[in-house]
């Protein structure tokens, strides 16, 4: 069990974040937060992503401070899969969700994923990154098909989820699995001991 002496909020609707945390053995509430995913193409990825993390974290900050609430650790995360320098969000329609699978078949890809974590009572914020590499084997356009009816992909960065029915289509991957599902835990443990005491 992690105990600080701060509460720890998840600022995220993502239930896979949430899942991660309780399996992690935080504790910890959940505070939903809905930001525009809208990306600033003048950054590079990287900065994109934590820029995504950090208006997230900027959202719930001024919300708890309207609910006059003190002393928390608020963690905000955003998980983006890249492939040629370029984010696969998630997909607007089926359409776009076969376009994106037929491009990550038989390819690496990158996913990232950028942690925020702000600490009230000295208004630090960190914010790091973590990248994983996928691997994903050949798939036929009949099986992208027939996963898309699954509905599966329409809320996933990249049009697929590695824990999930989209998992078949790994080959392998390099770097932390949590990653790809949304939050790299150890990252997070790593944050907290060096900078959050």
């Amino acid at each position: 069990m992690h105990q600080y002496t701060h509460e720890l909020i998840l600022a995220s609707e993502s239930p896979r974040r949430k899942q991660l945390l309780d399996e992690a053995g935080f504790q910890f509430t959940v505070l939903p937060i809905k930001v525009s995913e809208k990306l600033e193409k003048n950054l590079n990825l990287d900065e994109q992503i934590k820029n995504l993390a950090i208006r997230k974290s900027l959202a719930a900050e001024a919300e708890l401070k309207s609910l006059k609430k003190q002393n928390y650790l608020l963690l905000t995360a955003d998980t983006m899969v890249t492939l040629d320098n370029e984010a696969l969000g998630k997909p607007e329609n089926k359409l776009e969700a076969e376009q994106m699978l037929t491009r990550l078949s038989g390819r690496s890809h990158q996913v990232k994923t950028a942690i925020c974590l702000f600490k009230s009572s000295t208004f630090q914020r960190i914010c790091e990154i973590q990248t994983t590499e996928v691997f994903f084997r050949l798939i036929s356009r009949q099986t992208i098909l027939e996963y898309i009816a699954t509905g599966e992909p329409m809320d996933k960065a990249g049009a697929y989820a590695i824990q999930g029915l989209g998992g078949k289509f790994v080959e392998k991957y390099v770097g932390a699995y949590d990653n790809v599902v949304g939050l790299p835990v150890a990252l997070l443990k790593e944050i907290l001991s060096r900078e959050l005491k």
